[in-house]
């Protein structure tokens, strides 16, 4: 890798755009109004009253893969997302154009063979008031990278939830079409629709978005902890652990800390594995 290019480099903001089509389209991509009769969900899918989810901030504004660039010496092909982690500031309008900046904020060397860790930070403003509005982290993996040099503070590792029963658990079916509709909301990437590209791949079908996975305990936690009012959730941060297969039910499963905080990891059902660990969130 070339350090000095990644510590320098300069993304230009991006102004994105969305109106309600795009609001709506987002919440039916994780499952939003699967009851025609669950009046709580409706202001995600219906126009009167319209409320934007706060995980929609993980994927507005994004700047595309720049790591594909060969100036930096990143071995894309191997890079895993890693960690998303999202803080609100203000509750994003229902439609409107934010603002997007951007920077890497570090990259953690393991060593020679082990990989390393790039952190990039997106801030969201809206771009007609310039209201801060969202911080978002997202940590890659870079497995083809390492014994090459960092710079920046490394990240505090996330803590394992509590070993014991959890206080409250909320399960979410997915749909076997759910990554054809979740990726037109930008992540056009085939590995969520083409059978034979997920299966070059390693995976017996396309895999469901890990954010996606992470927007669908963004619902578990309004349904659960916040009466489905956004201006009542705060923060999130997910590792992303193993990925779902479309159709799969997920359970959240919550361990309540006090004062609003929760840990919480999800697991797919079907299969039993942890597919988000050492999760944490804070409601109001």
């Amino acid at each position: 890798m070339d350090i000095e290019k990644i510590r320098t480099m300069a993304i230009d903001p991006i102004v994105q755009s969305y109106d309600k089509r795009d609001t709506i389209l987002y919440a039916l991509g994780l499952g939003f109004g699967a009851d025609p009769l669950n009046e709580a969900e409706l202001p995600f899918v219906y126009e009167k009253a319209l409320t934007c989810l706060p995980s929609y901030a993980n994927i507005l504004c994004h700047p595309g893969f720049w790591a594909q660039d060969p100036q930096f010496g990143i071995d894309w092909v191997k890079i895993l997302h890693a960690e998303q982690d999202l803080v609100v500031h203000k509750p994003l309008p229902a439609t409107g154009a934010l603002r997007g900046e951007y920077r890497v904020a570090g990259i953690e060397d393991k060593g020679e063979g082990r990989g390393a860790l790039l952190h990039q930070e997106k801030e969201l403003f809206d771009n007609a008031t310039g209201d801060h509005l969202a911080t978002v982290r997202s940590t890659l993996f870079m497995r083809g990278n390492g014994g090459e040099g960092g710079f920046g503070n490394a990240m505090l590792a996330a803590e394992p939830v509590p070993d014991r029963t959890p206080d409250r658990t909320v399960e979410i079916a997915t749909l076997p079409r759910q990554a054809l509709i979740y990726r037109l909301s930008g992540d056009w990437n085939p590995l969520h629709a083409d059978p034979a590209i997920a299966q070059k791949a390693g995976f017996s079908m396309p895999i469901l978005h890990g954010l996606c996975t992470k927007g669908i305990a963004n619902r578990a936690i309004l349904s659960a902890y916040c009466d489905n009012d956004v201006a009542r959730f705060k923060a999130m941060f997910v590792r992303f652990s193993k990925p779902v297969m479309p159709g799969e039910t997920i359970r959240v499963e919550f361990f309540e800390e006090g004062a609003g905080r929760l840990r919480f990891r999800a697991i797919a059902v079907e299969r039993g594995d942890v597919v988000l660990d050492r999760c944490s969130a804070t409601v109001a």
